[in-house]
């Protein structure tokens, strides 16, 4: 019942700075998310020391521990800053979206709408996913979202409701995934976030940053099942302004064996993604355990 009390406490209180942030100029809500991303960085022990360790195993041999702790605090800022920009969608619209963000590869997407069979894009916890979504919908593109379901209702409410000032629908991941096939027979975007090791879906091992990580492997699946172009797309902070930089799409693998196929694919999207994280490290959220099961997958 205390935990039960303390998530009603937790979530009153982010309504009430989510209010105060939308209030306030959008400029002094980052200057704001910076001090509170900071601040985090600081009171947040656990989540400090899983993003320094994480840093630590990649670049520990190139960057010096203060180098490894600077990009562990502007981690905590960026995220901070995403959930300022979140709450602050509702002063996003077409006539002022291309302030915000610079769209490179705009044309790879409508490629995959000539072909009729939809697209996946395939992001990751980076820059400000968030509004990758919201992006392609304030620019008239038809799709949803496959979000985790978070099961404290309110919060999962609120935060849907975010999404929803720009019409982006969700689909939660535990959802049968003909209603996700369904999506892109309709020639729609299937949003999907796939860079954290989630024990509860379907994966593979591959390498990344030179480690074996449990993957997801529902985008080369769905891919492999629907014919849709599977096309990596990062939300790139640059200032106070974004990119959203658009890859070609995944060339898939098949070789018949769909088990190795399987990993290969993931590991062609792994390797992209390990490409913009090397380049923008503190725009990724090196604070989840990325690596957490891969002694309990390996016993079996």
């Amino acid at each position: 019942m205390k935990f039960k009390l303390r998530r009603y406490y937790l979530y009153y209180l982010g309504r009430t700075v989510a209010f105060l942030v939308f209030i306030i100029p959008l400029k002094a809500g980052r200057v704001l998310a910076d001090i509170l991303g900071s601040i985090c960085f600081r009171i947040l022990g656990k989540y400090r020391r899983v993003a320094v360790d994480n840093l630590t195993s990649v670049f520990g041999a190139e960057k010096s521990p203060t180098e490894i702790r600077k990009i562990a605090e502007s981690v905590f800022r960026n995220v901070v800053r995403g959930g300022v920009e979140l709450v602050n969608f509702p002063k996003i619209n077409r006539s002022n979206i291309d302030r915000f963000v610079r769209i490179r590869g705009i044309e790879i997407v409508d490629g995959a709408f000539r072909k009729g069979k939809g697209a996946i894009i395939l992001t990751a916890h980076f820059g400000n996913w968030e509004l990758v979504g919201a992006t392609f919908r304030v620019k008239g593109y038809p799709g949803v979202v496959i979000v985790k379901r978070i099961y404290f209702s309110k919060y999962d409410a609120f935060l849907n409701r975010l999404r929803k000032v720009h019409d982006v629908n969700v689909i939660y991941r535990d959802q049968s995934p003909k209603s996700m096939l369904r999506i892109l027979r309709n020639n729609q975007i299937l949003g999907i976030l796939a860079d954290q090791d989630v024990d509860s879906v379907g994966g593979v091992f591959v390498n990344f940053f030179g480690r074996n990580a449990y993957t997801p492997i529902g985008p080369a699946a769905l891919a492999k099942a629907s014919g849709a172009d599977l096309i990596p797309v990062f939300m790139i902070r640059d200032g106070t302004r974004y990119t959203m930089q658009i890859e070609k799409p995944i060339e898939l693998t098949d070789t018949g064996d769909k088990e190795k196929d399987m990993v290969t694919n993931t590991q062609k999207w792994t390797d992209v993604l390990e490409t913009y994280i090397r380049k923008y490290p503190d725009q990724w959220v090196w604070m989840h355990r990325r690596w957490k099961t891969i002694k309990v997958k390996s016993e079996k």
